[in-house]
């Protein structure tokens, strides 16, 4: 297996080599100004990147925010199973994310969808949504970023046609923010973060 093992770990660091900086520096500052203007995160995804938006949420409303004046305020839309099951049975499964924020959004507010084919029906609804209601949205892809990549005022896409691959990289972005944050003072650099509401 040892030509395997080698072959995903070359691929991995390939995908890691080609990120796009910027995209992931003006993903931090947005990140922060939510912090610092008390705006809250919502965040979402289904299968494996539901599991990477519930980690983003622990890691930001407790590790970033214990014992801190300011706090992060996240919201996993895909952490009220109970929720998420009476839009999918009374409604559809496409509504499960959109039909939550209607009850939290408010103008200002971010809204992060991740999506590894970047074409998952339920994170495109509430991405249009907050896009039409004033929110700052932002999409977390692979493959070529799909629909996802194309509507979301932000992005940061893999570009690598390999779930598990992308799925790394999510879960990677995570705790590079977290690493980022937590060990040096940081500050906004606006001139990165362009025509917010």
């Amino acid at each position: 297996m040892i030509d395997r093992i080698n072959g995903y770990l070359y691929r991995l660091q390939d995908c890691i080599d080609k990120l796009n900086r910027e995209e992931i520096n003006t993903l931090i500052n947005l990140l922060l100004l939510a912090r610092n203007e008390n705006r809250t995160i919502f965040i979402m995804g289904n299968g494996g990147s539901a599991a990477t938006a519930s980690h983003f949420c622990c890691d930001f409303n407790k590790g970033m925010s214990f014992g801190k004046d300011k706090k992060f305020k996240m919201i996993c839309l895909n952490d009220n199973i109970a929720t998420m099951l009476a839009y999918a049975n009374d409604t559809d499964y496409s509504n499960v994310f959109v039909e939550q924020l209607k009850n939290f959004f408010n103008k200002g507010d971010i809204v992060i969808g991740i999506s590894g084919s970047g074409n998952s029906k339920n994170v495109l609804k509430a991405i249009e949504f907050a896009n039409s209601n004033g929110g700052i949205t932002i999409g977390l892809t692979g493959f070529n970023g799909g629909i996802l990549k194309q509507i979301a005022g932000y992005s940061v896409n893999t570009n690598i046609n390999d779930m598990q691959i992308t799925e790394d990289i999510h879960m990677m972005l995570c705790h590079m923010i977290y690493n980022i944050l937590t060990n040096q003072k940081s500050e906004i650099r606006k001139e990165l973060v362009y025509d917010l509401p």
